[in-house]
């Protein structure tokens, strides 16, 4: 039996997560493009998260650092209240629906949590935090599905929900020809309790 080689490093970004119901909602008013636009790379919608800060590929070993004190930065934060409304695209080529809510306080916590990953020495680009869930990318040359499917999303606004955790994740991309794949490396719970006024 041939031994499985194990990646050396992994590609990781730390994020929100919609509640279930909540990113069922959003698949409801999906539906349409769905069926119109089956050739677009839809992502499952069990990885449907809202990037805080954006890592890419470190080192395996790099990982354990930023668990103690993403651990500690969810402990002291409460859960931001959030929603998922509209849609748009990047370029012609990814479709993403809209965040609404608690900016301010995601902007924060966006800021804290890239501290953070500084405050451990780890590198990455710090771009400007843009809020959105992506949803899905399309085929070279097929610009005209995203955009229209963009449209199809405009007067989506979907239910607040309290987001609870924080996710540390790692995904599979570039480790194949198949779909990419998401999986929680670590996760957090928020302060419970009311939020200050």
């Amino acid at each position: 039996m041939k031994e499985q080689i194990q990646p050396s490093t992994v590609r990781v970004f730390i994020a929100l997560a919609p509640p279930d119901d909540a990113k069922e909602e959003l698949a409801r008013a999906l539906r349409p493009a769905y069926a119109a636009y089956p050739g677009m790379r839809w992502n499952r919608i069990e990885d449907w998260h809202i990037t805080l800060a954006f890592l890419g590929e470190l080192p395996v070993g790099t990982v354990p650092l930023l668990r103690p004190p993403l651990a500690d930065l969810a402990a002291g934060r409460h859960p931001l209240e959030l929603g998922l409304r509209g849609g748009g695209h990047f370029d012609e080529r990814v479709l993403w629906s809209g965040i609404d809510g608690d900016l301010e306080g995601l902007h924060q916590l966006a800021s804290e949590v890239r501290a953070v990953v500084k405050e451990c020495g780890v590198p990455f680009e710090d771009r400007p935090l843009r809020p959105h869930l992506t949803l899905a990318r399309t085929r070279r040359n097929d610009p005209a599905c995203v955009v229209e499917a963009a449209a199809g999303l405009a007067d989506f606004s979907g239910r607040r929900w309290r987001a609870a955790r924080l996710h540390l994740v790692g995904s599979n991309i570039g480790r194949g020809p198949g779909p990419i794949h998401y999986r929680d490396v670590g996760a957090w719970s928020f302060r419970q309790g009311a939020s200050p006024a």
